[in-house]
């Protein structure tokens, strides 16, 4: 099954959702005037979303970018499992991942095997929970990897990954005048956010590199 990519829109709670968010944080009430127009897009289908995901796990942007554009100069912009699982781990190793992800996006490869995993309807049917459940199942993926799937394959509206170490440099950055911040005080931070932690998320990933917030 293809994917053509989607035209870009704002999700349908967007404008709402700022909305109360300015009203609540100070914070965000200047950073959000400033991105107003911008928004978190789905770049890709479900598969390709993780597998980018995947491989930019732990390492710097350039250089996820740098790997996703090899898969893609070996598979196709539209990548898709099948042409994944005739490479061997030599193959993809010899493309720059670990050996780790290597067998990492072969895994997820063969989980998107099967027909509903690609079909990104199947995805949207599905709640939060199920949905961190069925991809953590796959090696490789955990809490961090299936929240960044939740927003910006899924665009769910609250969802808040304590794991992800740019969203604690942001709130640092912007809440703790930069010193350290605990997943704690995050979240203490984040309780005005709710249901619109994905959207709060975004704007502070947003305001401090603009490269870290597409997958």
């Amino acid at each position: 099954m293809g994917y053509s990519e989607p035209a870009v829109q704002r999700p349908v709670y967007w404008t709402q959702a700022c909305q109360d968010l300015m009203q609540r944080d100070r914070i965000l009430r200047k950073l959000i005037p400033v991105y107003g127009q911008e928004c978190v897009q789905a770049q890709h289908g479900p598969y390709q979303t993780l597998i980018r995901i995947i491989v930019g796990q732990q390492i710097s942007l350039a250089l996820g970018r740098k790997l996703w554009r090899q898969l893609v100069q070996a598979c196709g912009q539209d990548l898709q499992p099948d042409c994944i699982l005739r490479h061997s781990e030599s193959d993809l190793r010899a493309m720059g991942l670990s050996l780790r992800k290597a067998q990492y996006v072969l895994d997820a490869a063969r989980f998107f095997q099967q027909d509903d995993h690609r079909d990104p309807d199947w995805w949207q049917a599905q709640d939060d929970a199920a949905i961190m459940a069925r991809l953590c199942d796959i090696r490789g993926v955990g809490r961090w990897s299936a929240e960044m799937f939740l927003i910006f394959f899924l665009r769910r509206p609250d969802v808040l990954p304590l794991d992800d170490t740019a969203l604690l440099k942001a709130i640092s950055h912007h809440y703790f005048s930069g010193e350290p911040v605990s997943r704690f005080e995050a979240r203490e931070v984040a309780q005005a956010w709710a249901p619109w932690r994905t959207v709060a998320s975004w704007y502070l990933w947003r305001s401090m590199d603009a490269a870290a917030v597409e997958y």
